[in-house]
Formats: C-alpha cells, structure tokens, sequence
C-alpha cells in the first residue's frame, strides 16, 4: 500500500525546491496535496504535472506570514479533500542576497517568513488535525538553527526558533495525536538567495561539498523523502525530533 495513502497534506513553499519535489513524492505515495506559495504560475504548473502523472493536488496562494491566508487554506483543504492529516511548514527565505541581514528590517523579514509563519500555520492547522483524529507537522529548519555562523544573527535565530517551535508543538499538541518534528538541510543547490547565484556563493557551494564527509551537497530528494517518512505513519513514535541532513557536516 502506498505510505501516505488517503491522507491530505498541505506543503508550504511547494511551488518549487524541496517543497516541489516532496509534492511529487507524497502524491506518487497516495496523499492529496495542497501546494501553498505565493509563485502561483510555477505551482499550477506543478499541479497540473502532477495531476496529469494521476496525482491528486490543488494550488492555493498563500502568503505565510498572513494569518487570514493561513486560515483561507486550512479552510481550502478542508473543503476541497475534507480533512487535513499532514502540515509541512517548508516556505523560508536566507539571507543571502538580501542588502543587509544584520539590519533590523532583515532580521524582521527573516524572523517573519521563517519562524513566524510556522506558528500560524500551526494554530491554523491544529483544530483541523484534532477534527481528523491527529496529524503530523514537520517544520523546515536548517542546521544553522543548531550551529551558530558569522555575521548572520538573523537567519540563525530564526531557525533556531523553528527547532524550539517543534519541540514546544510536539508537548503541547502529543495529547491530541499531533506531533511535530523538525528538518535541518545542509547547504542544498541552489541556495535561496532571492536573486541571482553569483561566484562567490558557487565557491562557497563547492566548498561546502567538500567539507561534507559524503563530499557533496544535499538535494531537495534527500531532505523531502525524511519529509515522506516524517508525514508517514512509520514514524507514529516519532515526534520533537530533528533530523540532520547535511552528509555529516555537524558530525565532525
């Protein structure tokens, strides 16, 4: 049987990266997908790939930092697939490419797409999830919400608060069937910079992939099939997890 059969997932940021490659894998694995993104011309598209490879999914623009878009969508999946089993808090932004992350205004936008969209998101999602007898959130964070790094106070912190958000999440919401655990890619290409890939981020690339003990850079694949299995009910007893997906970056 397939692993997410009959269940309904909402994936944020799902237009495109990790978020459009975990679309492709939980409907190729039975689930009903709810791709929610402000890219709307890339996710329709996405939904009509998958739709006409016999997946089931719909679009619905989201803008994560809204708390009316977040309850238009909770609202959207229920009534279009009737419940909702899976949230995957995925939408992010990094900060490079932004003109300056160490500015008040930087660390605002950082702290606001990354970690307080996912706190919407979750009271949004969990009367949903209560209704349909629990669930299973797993939020996008990186290992920068574990390891510290220079000069980026804002994007730390703001995965950081991800990590801390799930652990709090799965011992609040355990007694209602809902858990919640967290991701943490290493560096992925292409990196979201908001802009163009300039040399130096391809030097820092290649300098990442040989740092890493397997000795290359993840791919979205890698971090959405933990996502698959986090969604799935192989991971029942699993929740206030983190799972590190870097190729052994951190165990050095």
């Amino acid at each position: 049987m397939p692993r997410l059969q009959d269940k309904v997932a909402i994936i944020t940021g799902g237009s495109g990266g990790i978020g459009a490659e975990a679309t492709r894998m939980f409907t190729a694995e039975g689930a009903s997908v709810v791709v929610a993104d402000l890219d709307e011309d890339r996710g329709r598209e996405l939904v009509r790939s998958v739709v006409e490879s016999g997946g089931r999914a719909e679009f619905f623009r989201t803008d994560v930092t809204s708390s009316e878009d977040w309850d238009a969508l909770i609202d959207f999946t229920r009534g279009t697939f009737q419940k909702l089993d899976v949230l995957i808090n995925n939408a992010g932004i990094s900060h490079l490419g932004m003109t300056d992350p160490t500015s008040l205004d930087g660390w605002n936008q950082l702290m606001n797409v990354n970690a307080s969209s996912i706190f919407l998101g979750t009271n949004a999602a969990v009367p949903a999830m209560t209704e349909a007898g629990g669930g299973s959130i797993v939020n996008v964070s990186s290992v920068y919400g574990i390891l510290g790094s220079h000069g980026h106070p804002g994007y730390n912190a703001s995965k950081g608060a991800v990590r801390a958000l799930t652990k709090a999440t799965a011992v609040s919401q355990g007694s209602r069937g809902i858990r919640a655990n967290s991701v943490h890619p290493g560096v992925m290409p292409p990196m979201r910079t908001g802009g163009t890939v300039d040399d130096r981020i391809l030097e820092l690339r290649a300098g990442f992939a040989k740092s890493t003990p397997l000795g290359r850079l993840g791919t979205s694949a890698d971090v959405a099939g933990a996502l698959l299995f986090l969604a799935s009910d192989e991971s029942s007893y699993i929740t206030g997890a983190e799972i590190v997906i870097d190729g052994g970056l951190m165990a050095q």
